[in-house]
């Protein structure tokens, strides 16, 4: 491109270098300008053009060369500077160059002062705050609304709450922004009710509310579950013409979502006349936080139909529902959209892919994709934590753990410990969980948590120790939950203790009557004792009162069709030939050394008829579809909703030698790899 070598004309080329992001159009502007208007310094308003476009360009060497060669930088070259810096992410920088333009003796204006005051925000550095403010405060410029919103934020950033809500009380005039300040810091914070509070005062004030006062105000509201309060603000918006502003609207849908409201979320969406990415993405979402995420992904199809291209916070909320179906092949297509859109490399959406290969199970493809990421933040590092939790790999949970704080990039936070304390549990490494448990306050200044405590719980009654759980319980500062009691119940059924199963079941009764498998846990401990008159009890009870169980069943997927069995399943088209790999199987594996274990049976049958019942549990009519179907050189993945049973799991472990097959079995606690007559689990489950 040719340029005239006329200021305004190299002017006009440098700002559509900024509009078009364009360093190379720049810089041949900046040669032109060096070339035709040398010797001598550039003219001052053309030095300042250039300063801000490398700054904003995030080009700062260059940036700073420019500055350097004029002889009398002005308070505009200054600013540029400055602002360049600290939009850019590098705030150390532009606070030492506002330091070295006091030292220059340039006073700042009102452009400069935001700007500073912003990167000792995103520094979290208090004290330049202040000193910034004094200075302001000594130049005259606090009258102005901006500096003085600026003033207010960096105080709220930086944890000076007491001086920022003394400034706010000083100000003369309160605009919308500072109250915005008010809001969005409170939201950001953990203080929802103030934001709320704030707002409330912004009315009675008559202040008007803008885009970032409502979305502050439902994102409070949705903190702490007020759905009328928000729903009030929703007919308000109707009447002041704010439901067309696409913002607003996509705050209302991200508000109905936290509030399981999602009839209403998707009813605005329906309504709206503007539509964005963000909204399809806030419906994702919405489905997605509400365990409904077969929906999820059918809203991620109709974006695509509508021409909406896959961002990289669409991919990755798509990437969390595959997660919640443990649907592997759906979070393959979704990583190969994202290879082809090039935002692999984004941390939101390789964060994604660690979590949904995690939690589908494919520990080998999460740790690839952890290992593609540039820098690995926290979110990706408690997501690989929690795929190797997922297998009861505890060796592999802590190894992992070591490497991050090691790289001493990311600390730790109570998620991490939730992954780790878990892990421990399900691989048996009892004594590293309980110390983890107990120094993650001292070492990491994190407070135990009701899910810590219920993992500790859960540590204690897989290791057989539920007399020491039950004694915790009584002991914790938190209210035992559900999980706990659960935790409880469940480690006595495996370990035949009876009587303190039925303790941890009334509890489980008293806080949900209507759960089913609590009563069905509780009559399969019975049965699996013997104690088939207190098992009948328990049966009689619930129909009795009107719960229903839920029927057991396992599920495998071939040729994008799901095959569903329960057990004694004959429905199954190819029923005939299933039972006859089962029969043809069972003969091997007992030749082998086989033998069925009917304690599992939980019905008072005779042995022969035990054998026969246990043969033919969901995951065992699965198992052999499988086989039948699916070519040998792929595993086959079978789910299951309940926790799978000793005998099948010894079954599994049987076949899966016998026919020389990798068998993947997802249960509700965890996934079980089956290779070579082993399973990873190590008979610890």
């Amino acid at each position: 491109m040719r340029f005239s070598p006329d200021p305004q004309s190299l002017a006009a080329a440098v700002e559509l270098a900024i509009a078009t992001r364009s360093a190379l159009l720049g810089r041949a502007a900046h040669a032109v300008a060096v070339k035709n208007l040398s010797p001598g310094p550039l003219p001052a308003f053309l030095s300042s053009h250039f300063v801000n476009m490398y700054s904003k360009l995030d080009l700062p060497s260059a940036a700073a060369a420019v500055l350097s060669l004029d002889p009398d930088p002005s308070v505009v070259t200054w600013t540029a500077l400055i602002s360049g810096a600290s939009q850019n992410g590098r705030p150390l920088s532009a606070l030492a160059h506002f330091a070295a333009m006091l030292r220059s003796s340039v006073r700042p204006n009102d452009f400069t002062f935001p700007s500073a005051f912003k990167a000792a925000a995103s520094a979290r550095m208090p004290l330049a705050g202040r000193q910034i403010h004094t200075t302001a405060f000594k130049c005259g410029f606090l009258a102005d609304a901006f500096v003085a919103c600026g003033a207010l934020d960096m105080y709220y950033k930086t944890g000076l709450c007491v001086d920022a809500r003394r400034l706010f009380g000083e100000m003369p005039q309160r605009s919308v922004v500072a109250w915005n300040a008010v809001m969005t810091n409170a939201v950001q914070d953990g203080r929802p009710v103030e934001a709320i509070d704030a707002f409330v005062k912004l009315r009675l004030d008559g202040g008007v509310p803008n885009t970032i006062s409502l979305c502050a105000f439902l994102n409070a509201c949705a903190g702490v579950s007020y759905s009328s309060l928000g729903a009030q603000l929703h007919a308000f918006v109707i009447q002041s013409g704010f439901l067309d502003d696409v913002s607003v609207g996509n705050g209302f849908i991200d508000f109905y979502g936290k509030c399981h409201m999602v009839f209403e979320a998707q009813k605005l969406f329906d309504e709206m006349r503007i539509r964005n990415d963000v909204s399809w993405c806030s419906l994702i979402v919405v489905y997605a936080q509400n365990y409904a995420e077969e929906e999820a992904f059918r809203v991620y199809l109709g974006a695509r139909r509508e021409g909406i291209l896959p961002t990289d916070f669409i991919v990755s909320s798509v990437l969390t529902t595959c997660a919640g179906l443990s649907g592997l092949d759906l979070g393959r297509s979704l990583h190969a959209v994202a290879v082809c859109s090039c935002i692999t490399g984004n941390i939101f959406v390789g964060s994604a892919l660690v979590d949904m290969y995690g939690k589908c199970g494919s520990i080998r493809e999460a740790e690839q994709a952890f290992e593609e990421l540039h820098q690995p933040n926290l979110i990706s590092w408690n997501a690989l934590i929690g795929g190797y939790a997922q297998l009861g790999d505890a060796h592999m949970a802590l190894s992992v753990f070591d490497d991050m704080i090691r790289c001493g990039q990311v600390t730790p936070n109570y998620i991490t410990f939730v992954n780790l304390i878990s892990a421990c549990g399900r691989g048996g490494f009892t004594k590293e969980g309980l110390y983890l448990f107990e120094t993650m306050k001292e070492r990491f200044g994190i407070e135990p948590r009701t899910e810590h405590y219920a993992c500790v719980v859960d540590l204690l009654g897989r290791a057989g120790m539920e007399e020491r759980a039950y004694e915790f319980i009584k002991t914790m500062p938190v209210t035992p939950s559900i999980p706990m009691w659960g935790a409880l119940l469940g480690s006595c059924k495996i370990h035949g203790k009876t009587e303190l199963g039925r303790i941890a079941a009334q509890k489980l009764f008293e806080i949900d009557p209507q759960d089913s498998g609590n009563h069905v846990l509780l009559s399969n401990m019975f049965a699996s004792a013997g104690r088939w008159t207190e098992a009948t009890e328990v049966r009689k009870e619930m129909k009795d009162v009107g719960i229903k169980k839920d029927p057991g069943c396992s599920w495998i997927t071939w040729k994008n069709v799901v095959h569903v069995f329960q057990a004694k399943d004959t429905t199954h088209e190819m029923n005939n030939e299933i039972q006859a790999t089962l029969r043809r199987l069972t003969k091997e594996m007992q030749a082998a050394g086989y033998t069925p274990d009917t304690q599992y049976v939980l019905y008072d049958l005779e042995e022969e008829e035990k054998e026969t019942e246990v043969l033919q549990h969901s995951e065992k009519l699965a198992l052999a579809f499988g086989i039948i179907s699916i070519p040998p050189s792929l595993p086959i993945r079978i789910t299951k909703n309940l926790r799978v049973c000793g005998d099948c799991h010894q079954y599994i472990k049987f076949i899966s030698g016998i026919v020389d097959r990798e068998i993947v079995v997802r249960d509700n606690n965890r996934f079980h790899y089956f290779k070579d007559y082993q399973c990873s689990c190590g008979d610890y489950w």
